[in-house]
């Protein structure tokens, strides 16, 4: 038990007294009501900017908060039913969201995938929260009536809106194919007896690409975390054109390991394009390859504390003809982004490899 976990139980805990303060008669009940909703609302942020801080994330915290957020709203607004304070159908639209996206969050997870929280998601709970509490304080201060209907409507509206857009990103995990196994086999094998490892076929394309012109390969990855390399590696008989990797995950290890510049990491952010170009020419310069691919990106399920959204990716490609970053926004879970970012460094240096086997560029 930490305390991110505490504040997610705490609004377990508060489930009870709160649906008391609703239904109870005496003197200001509706006004602590919802102050005591307000507070343990909060413990939602709280607990998960906690726990990612911390590095406490649990399989119990992660059990519970979703758990804990749709116990949380529903039952108060079940006891605003019982009070006529909200109409059923109200309940029945919010519960039938819930529902629907646990159940996909079940499905993803049985596929090894981590659905990441969306904008919209986000921005339901807020329209939930503050609808709930104008609900309840509109018994004391009926001016509020009209103002708890429109905030009524707006959750409504935000509810829907957030679950089509949750079943539209994550389309892939219902889709024919989207199966635990098809996921296993589309994932590169850590070496273990007996795995399969299928070679991706950029990656094979690439290696006869360099390995016909000669060319070497160096990688700088840091939200990728080595799978580029693993993809890349998987092709036998890599060794005769890829020299090396460097993983890259902290801004430390930008400085250290691949010589980008503090200023461009204040300046710019590590999630960049220009952060993701001094990676590749990093690389380049320490392995002293034809090519270098440098990968930098959001990949999820949160954001880094920025405006930035979770999905965006820049990838570039230091060549003999100069470097250029390109910019991604995947709408994918954490091992979907990654594995696409990898896929678009790969089909990126095999446009770099070709144009210089075109001869539009000489080797340098």
């Amino acid at each position: 038990m930490n305390l991110p976990n505490a504040l997610t139980i705490s609004r377990l805990v508060a489930i009870p007294p709160l649906m008391f303060l609703v239904l109870a008669r005496f003197d200001y009940h509706d006004q602590i009501a919802a102050a005591v909703f307000v507070v343990f609302s909060l413990t939602d942020t709280m607990d998960g900017q906690l726990a990612r801080r911390r590095g406490s994330v649990s399989d119990l915290g992660k059990f519970l908060d979703p758990l804990a957020d749709k116990l949380f709203v529903l039952s108060v607004l079940i006891v605003l039913v019982q009070e006529e304070l909200v109409a059923a159908w109200v309940v029945v639209v919010i519960f039938s969201r819930e529902l629907l996206i646990t159940l996909l969050r079940t499905v993803a997870a049985s596929q090894g995938r981590v659905l990441a929280a969306a904008p919209l998601g986000k921005t339901k709970t807020v329209t939930q929260v503050v609808a709930v509490t104008l609900l309840i304080l509109q018994r004391p201060y009926p001016e509020l009536g009209l103002p708890a209907a429109l905030a009524v409507g707006f959750a409504v509206v935000f509810t829907l809106s957030s679950g089509v857009d949750y079943l539209w990103r994550w389309r892939h995990v219902l889709l024919p194919g989207g199966t635990a196994a098809s996921a296993a086999a589309a994932a590169p094998s850590g070496g273990a007896p007996g795995a399969e490892s299928p070679v991706d076929p950029r990656a094979a394309a690439l290696g006869k690409l360099l390995e016909d012109g000669r060319l070497t390969l160096s990688v700088a990855e840091s939200c990728t975390g080595g799978l580029l390399a693993a993809m890349i590696t998987d092709q036998p008989g890599s060794s005769a054109y890829f020299l090396g990797g460097v993983v890259a995950y902290s801004d430390e290890a930008k400085r250290t390991q691949l010589g980008v510049p503090s200023d461009l990491l204040e300046r710019h952010g590590a999630v960049s394009g220009p952060v993701a170009v001094a990676m590749a020419e990093g690389a380049r310069t320490r392995f002293g390859s034809t090519f270098a691919a440098g990968v930098t990106g959001i990949a999820g399920p949160d954001s880094d504390g920025s405006s930035k959204p979770v999905g965006l990716t820049y990838v570039a490609v230091a060549s003999p003809a100069g470097s250029r970053a390109h910019q991604f926004n995947f709408p994918g879970d954490r091992w979907t982004n990654r594995r696409q970012a990898a896929g678009e460094a790969l089909q990126l240096l095999i446009a770099a490899a070709r144009e210089l086997a075109s001869g539009q560029v000489k080797s340098a």
